[in-house]
C-alpha cells in the first residue's frame, strides 16, 4: 500500500502540469491543504483507474512503471521519422501511446488544460484538429509528458508528432484557408510614417490619436483596433492639424509650446545630446513646426545648480546658433527650483526671425569642464540619479550642475508668409500664375497625393468628391486654402485610414473557400507589412499593371523592399512589439541600488535590440543567430555598462564580445531590464517572458491567493537569502511548484545579469547558484547552455517566429487552422539556413497573406 500511495502521490503532483494547467474540475481550480491530501490522492487514483479500466493492450498504463524514465518503444520497429515523411506504422499503435501516457491527465473527468484525449484517435486526427495541434505543440516543446511521469522513447514521440502533422497537413492541402479578420485601420506608427512619406513631415500622432490597445501582442491585429466616435474624431483632428502643418498657416495666432525634459535624462558635463551642437552638454533637442515666417521667443527653465558658477545656454535652429543665453551665478533658477526656496527668474531670448517649416531646435549648456567633477555623493553615470518621484531617495546622487527642465517656444510675432518649406515643395508640384490655371493645377496635385494615400488609382467619383472640397476651401480663401481643404479630406477618408479589401462580384456570401486579393490590395498588405507605410511608386506601378501576383515578380519586390532602408520597420515595429520593448518605458530600478540606470541607458538598450534585429533582416542572416550571436550593437555609454571596449562615442557600432553570458538576445539589457523588478531580478518574470515570447507556450496565470515572493523571509541566520533560496521556499507547495519547475530553471539561467543587465557573479554577497534542468532534462545554468538546449530542438523556436511574423502580417492572431501554413513556412526556411528572407517570403506567398475568406468583407 505504501508503494501504491507513493505512486499515486507522484501522479497527483504532476497531473497539475499536464498541459501547463492547474488541476481542477473542468475549468475551475482545486486547492487542497495538508488535511485534504488524502482526498487528492483518491482523486489521482480515480484518474488512474479510469485509464486502467480501458481495454488492456499495448497502450495500457502500468502503475509499476518507473516514473520520469524514458520507456522502451511501444512499437517494435520504428523507422526514422522525418518531419513530413509517410511512416508505415498503424495508427492504432500510436493511439495506444496517447492513451497510455496522456489520458491519465487529459480525460473527461479531469479535463486538465481544458483538454480531453480519452476518445482521441490518431487515425481521425483531422476531426479534432484543434486538440491535435495542442498535442503537437506540447510534444514539440518536450514539455509533455511532464517531469516525473512515464515518458515514451524519443523515437515514439517523434513518430507520433510526424504522423499527426502529416495527417493534418494532407487534409489542409486540399482546401485553402485564409482566416477571418475585419478591415484594418492605420495605427499611430503607420500614420506617422505615412505622413512622413506623403509630406516629408515628422509628426507625433500620439498627440491626436488615442493609444493603441494591443495588449502585449501586435497593434496590427484588427480585432484589437477599436473604432469609436472618439477614434473617428481623433482622426479628423489629426487631418486638420497635419494639413495645416503641411501647407502652412499664414493666419496662425500667437501660441506657446512647451517641451519638458524628463528628469531621467542625464545632463552631466560629458553627456552630449544627439542633435545638439558639439561642445555642449545636457539640454534637449526637439522638432518644432513654425507655421509661418516670423519672429519667435525661446525661453528656458532650469533646475538645481543654484549655487553654481555662471552658465551659458546655446539655442540653435537646424544646427545654427540663434541665441546664447547667459545664466548668471545663483540666478538660473526655474519654477522647479523655486519650489525648493529659489527665485523663479525668466530666462528668454529676444524675438528673432525663423523661417516657416519643421525645424530642429536645440537648447543645451555650453560645456565648460571635462572628466570627473565634484558630486554631492559620488559621480554616478546619471546626473539626476535620485529623481523626484519618491522622497525617500530624492536628490540621491544629484550633481551640482544646472539642469534644463523645460524649453518653451512662443510665436509667431510679425508674421510675413508661409515661405517655401520642404512640405510645400512636396505638395505643390505646380502653382498657378493666373486664376485660369488653378483648376488644372489643383486636380494634378489632388490626384497625385490621393493616389499615393489611397494606394490605388482614383475613380471619377473620388476625384469629384475631393475637388468639391477644394472648391469649398477656395471659395473661403485662396488657392492654398483650397488645397489644404482637399488634403484634409484625403486624410479623413476611409480609403486612407482603412485598408478596405473588396470581394469580387459573383461570389455569394454563403459560399465557402477563398479568393485572391487584387494586386493593388496585395501591394498595400506587402508595404504595411515590410515598411509600415504606403507602397512606393514602383510597387504601385507593378500592382497597377497586374504583375505583382506573378510569383517571380512578387519575390523580386519582396527582396527589393527588404534591402530598402524602410525595412527597419520590421525591427522597430514587429520585433519591438514581439519582444515587448515598450515595457522598458516604465522601468526605473531603485536609484539607491542602481544609481547608474538612466533614460539614456534605457533608450540605448532598446536601440541595441532594434539594430540587432535590423541587422538580421538587412544582411539576411539566419534567424538562429538571435540566440547564438557573439556580437551586438552599442554606443559608448552602453558599452561601458556591458564592460565592452568601444571607441565610437555616441554612435552605435557593431562589436564582437567575449562575454560568455551575453549570447544573442538573451544578453540584451532591454530584455533583462524589462523582466526585472525595481529592486531585484525576477527569474519568474524572465522565465515567463521566455515561454510566452520565444516559445509561444505561456504558463497559466498564478492561482489566486498565492503569496508574493516578497512575503517570503529574506533573511537567514547571519546573512540575506538569495532570490533562488527564497524561490525554493516559495514553491515548496505542489500548487506552486507545478508551474515553477518549468519557469524557474529558465529564469535562473539568466540570473547572471542584474536588473539593469550588468553581469554579476554574486547576490547579497553569496555566489550565484543558477543550476537547473530544461524541460527535457538537459542541465542548464548559463544563457549559453540555455541557448544550446533550445537549439537541440529548434522547431518550436522557428515555428513560433513564423507564427508571430504571420500574425503581424495578416492582421490577426494565427490559430490552429494556420498551423499547416506555419509548418510550410518553417520547412522552407530550414532549406535556406533559416534566413530571414525565407520566413518573409513564406509569409507573403502563403494563402492567409494573399487570400481572403469568401463572405468576409470590409462591411462586416
Amino acid at each position: 500500500m505504501g508503494s501504491a500511495f507513493a505512486i499515486s502521490y507522484s501522479l497527483t503532483y504532476t497531473i497539475d502540469w499536464c498541459g501547463l494547467c492547474r488541476l481542477g474540475p473542468v475549468k475551475g481550480y482545486l486547492y487542497l491543504g495538508d488535511q485534504s491530501m488524502r482526498a487528492l490522492v483518491l482523486l489521482a487514483i480515480s484518474g488512474a483507474l479510469l485509464v486502467l479500466a480501458a481495454p488492456q493492450g499495448p497502450g495500457a498504463y502500468h502503475a509499476e512503471a518507473e516514473l520520469g524514465m524514458e520507456e522502451p518503444p511501444l512499437i517494435a520497429s520504428i523507422p526514422a521519422a522525418d518531419a513530413h515523411d509517410d511512416v508505415p506504422v498503424a495508427s492504432e499503435e500510436l493511439t495506444a501511446v496517447v492513451r497510455r501516457y496522456c489520458v491519465v491527465c487529459h480525460n473527461d473527468q479531469l479535463l486538465t488544460g481544458d483538454l480531453s484525449l480519452q476518445d482521441f484517435d490518431v487515425a481521425d486526427a483531422t476531426s479534432r484538429t484543434e486538440s491535435a495541434e495542442k498535442v503537437i505543440r506540447k510534444l514539440r516543446l518536450g514539455m509533455m509528458p511532464p517531469p516525473g511521469m512515464p515518458r515514451p522513447s524519443r523515437d515514439t514521440l517523434q513518430l507520433l508528432i510526424s504522423t499527426l502533422e502529416n495527417e493534418i497537413d494532407r487534409a489542409a492541402a486540399t482546401q485553402s484557408y485564409a482566416g477571418v479578420r475585419r478591415f484594418q485601420r492605420m495605427t499611430i506608427a503607420e500614420y506617422e510614417r505615412t505622413v512622413g512619406n506623403l509630406f516629408g513631415l515628422e509628426v507625433d500622432a500620439s498627440q491626436w490619436l488615442p493609444p493603441e490597445s494591443y495588449l502585449g501582442q501586435f497593434d496590427t491585429w484588427s480585432d484589437l483596433q477599436g473604432l469609436s466616435d472618439l477614434v473617428i474624431e481623433a482622426y479628423l483632428s489629426a487631418a486638420a492639424e497635419v494639413s495645416r502643418m503641411a501647407i502652412g498657416n499664414a493666419s496662425a495666432p500667437v501660441s506657446t509650446t512647451a517641451y519638458t525634459v524628463p528628469i531621467e535624462v542625464s545632463q552631466h558635463a560629458w553627456n552630449h545630446v544627439d542633435g545638439a551642437p558639439f561642445g555642449t552638454r545636457g539640454g534637449t533637442v526637439v522638432m518644432h513646426n513654425f507655421p509661418v515666417d516670423g519672429k519667435y521667443v525661446f525661453s528656458v527653465q532650469t533646475a538645481l545648480g543654484g549655487g553654481h558658477t555662471s552658465e551659458d545656454m546655446d539655442i540653435s535652429v537646424d544646427g545654427e546658433r540663434v541665441a546664447l543665453l547667459a545664466l548668471p551665478h545663483g540666478r538660473h533658477l526655474g519654477r522647479r527650483a523655486a519650489g525648493r526656496g529659489g527665485n523663479a527668474v525668466p530666462i528668454e531670448t529676444a524675438p528673432f526671425f525663423v523661417q516657416a517649416g519643421q525645424r530642429q531646435v536645440a537648447a543645451a549648456f555650453v560645456r565648460r569642464n571635462d572628466g570627473v567633477y565634484q558630486d554631492l555623493l559620488q559621480a554616478h553615470d546619471w546626473s539626476f540619479a535620485g529623481g523626484e518621484r519618491t522622497t525617500s531617495w530624492a536628490d540621491y546622487g544629484v550633481t551640482n550642475l544646472p539642469h534644463l527642465s523645460e524649453l518653451t517656444i512662443t510665436g509667431p510675432f510679425e508674421p510675413s508668409g508661409v515661405g517655401d518649406t520642404p512640405s510645400r515643395q512636396e505638395i505643390f508640384s505646380c502653382y498657378p500664375s493666373s486664376p485660369g490655371e488653378e483648376r488644372a493645377c489643383a486636380e494634378s496635385i489632388v490626384e497625385r497625393i490621393a493616389t499615393a494615400a489611397y494606394r490605388r488609382p482614383l475613380s471619377v467619383d473620388d476625384m469629384g468628391g475631393l475637388m468639391a472640397f477644394y472648391e469649398e476651401g477656395r471659395a473661403e480663401g485662396d488657392f492654398d486654402i483650397g488645397i489644404r481643404t482637399a488634403l484634409q479630406a484625403i486624410l479623413s477618408s476611409p480609403y486612407f485610414l482603412f485598408r478596405l479589401e473588396e470581394q469580387p462580384p459573383g461570389l455569394e456570401l454563403q459560399e465557402q473557400g477563398t479568393y485572391a486579393l487584387s494586386d493593388l490590395e496585395l501591394a498595400s498588405r506587402l508595404s504595411f507589412f515590410l515598411w509600415g507605410t504606403v507602397p512606393d511608386q514602383e510597387l504601385l506601378s507593378v500592382a497597377r499593371d497586374g504583375e505583382l501576383s506573378r510569383p517571380e515578380v512578387l519575390e523580386a519586390q519582396v527582396r527589393r523592399m527588404l534591402a530598402d532602408v524602410r525595412s527597419e520597420a520590421l525591427a522597430t515595429r514587429f520585433a519591438a512589439q514581439w519582444f515587448r520593448l515598450a515595457a522598458l518605458d516604465g522601468k526605473q530600478p531603485v536609484p539607491a541600488l542602481y544609481p547608474n540606470f538612466s533614460l539614456d541607458l534605457s533608450n540605448s538598450m532598446r536601440h541595441e535590440t532594434e539594430l540587432f534585429f535590423n541587422h538580421l533582416v538587412r544582411e539576411d542572416r539566419s534567424f538562429l543567430e538571435l540566440f547564438t550571436a557573439d556580437y551586438t550593437f552599442v554606443n559608448e555609454r552602453l558599452a561601458r555598462h556591458y564592460a565592452i571596449p568601444h571607441t565610437g562615442g555616441n554612435e552605435f557600432q557593431m562589436v564582437q564580445h567575449t562575454d560568455p553570458y551575453r549570447v544573442g538576445i538573451l544578453g540584451h539589457g532591454s530584455v533583462l531590464a524589462l523582466t526585472s523588478l525595481p529592486n531585484r531580478t525576477s527569474p519568474v518574470m524572465r522565465g515567463v517572458w521566455f515561454m510566452e515570447v520565444l516559445l509561444g507556450s505561456p504558463p497559466p496565470p498564478p492561482p489566486p491567493n498565492v503569496p508574493d515572493l516578497e512575503a517570503t523571509s529574506a533573511e537567514a541566520p547571519g546573512r540575506l537569502l538569495t532570490t533562488r533560496e527564497r524561490m525554493e521556499m516559495h514553491r515548496a507547495a505542489p500548487t506552486c511548484n507545478a508551474c515553477h519547475q518549468f519557469i524557474d530553471p529558465i529564469g535562473l539561467a539568466l540570473d547572471h545579469f542584474d536588473p539593469t543587465g550588468m553581469t554579476r557573479i554574486r547576490e547579497n554577497r553569496t555566489p550565484l547558484d543558477t543550476r537547473g534542468q530544461y524541460y527535457d532534462g538537459t542541465p542548464i545554468s548559463t544563457p549559453g547552455e540555455l541557448a544550446a538546449a533550445l537549439l537541440q530542438r529548434p522547431e518550436p523556436l522557428v515555428r513560433n517566429f513564423a507564427e508571430r511574423l504571420l500574425g503581424y502580417a495578416i492582421g490577426r492572431p494565427a490559430d490552429y487552422r494556420d498551423q499547416p501554413t506555419i509548418r510550410t513556412i518553417s520547412r522552407r526556411a530550414a532549406e535556406n539556413d533559416y534566413r530571414i528572407s525565407s520566413f518573409v517570403l513564406g509569409v507573403v506567398e502563403s494563402d492567409p497573406f494573399r487570400m481572403r475568406q469568401v463572405g468576409v468583407t470590409a462591411n462586416n
